[in-house]
């Protein structure tokens, strides 16, 4: 049992995870809540749309809990913005994205339930998004990336 899961004061995942702005810091993680939550901040700078396709997930919920700023979320075609001290629950299998349409920048409290999903996805998203530069990001590997951890990414509109 690693350290993290015997001492419920210490921070699971002091790192964090970043790309062109976007910023993801884990709070808890499955290992040190039991399987039972995940929960990490989330920072998006004015005016950037999420990087990945929309998506949806089957086997957990994502809360939304707004701290600063505005992020508008269109979850099943319908935008809901989602401010300080507001919260939006994301049910299972509902097709969602976010965008920050706002010049202002956010940050949003993500609560993941169970704890199906951690760092290590967005590890691996933001490390293909990152090589991507000057070009658009191999939509692919990101829709490969997102099956393997449990996100189904959404048919794109013709």
């Amino acid at each position: 049992m690693s350290q993290a899961a015997l001492d419920p004061h210490v921070n699971p995942a002091d790192e964090t995870i970043a790309t062109k702005g976007l910023a993801v810091r884990f709070l808890l993680t499955g290992e040190s809540s039991n399987g039972s939550i995940a929960a990490f901040e989330l920072d998006v700078p004015g005016g950037q749309r999420l990087p990945a396709p929309a998506h949806s997930h089957d086997h957990y919920e994502e809360t939304i809990y707004g701290i600063d700023g505005v992020l508008t979320w269109t979850v099943d075609g319908k935008a809901i913005d989602v401010g300080p001290g507001q919260a939006l629950c994301i049910p299972r299998g509902a097709v969602h994205r976010f965008d920050n349409n706002d010049s202002r920048d956010v940050k949003a409290l993500c609560v993941i339930t169970p704890a199906a999903i951690g760092p290590e996805y967005f590890r691996e998203t933001f490390a293909v998004l990152n090589a991507a530069t000057g070009c658009s990001p191999d939509r692919a590997k990101i829709a490969e990336i997102m099956r393997r951890h449990g996100l189904t990414p959404a048919v794109p509109p013709t």
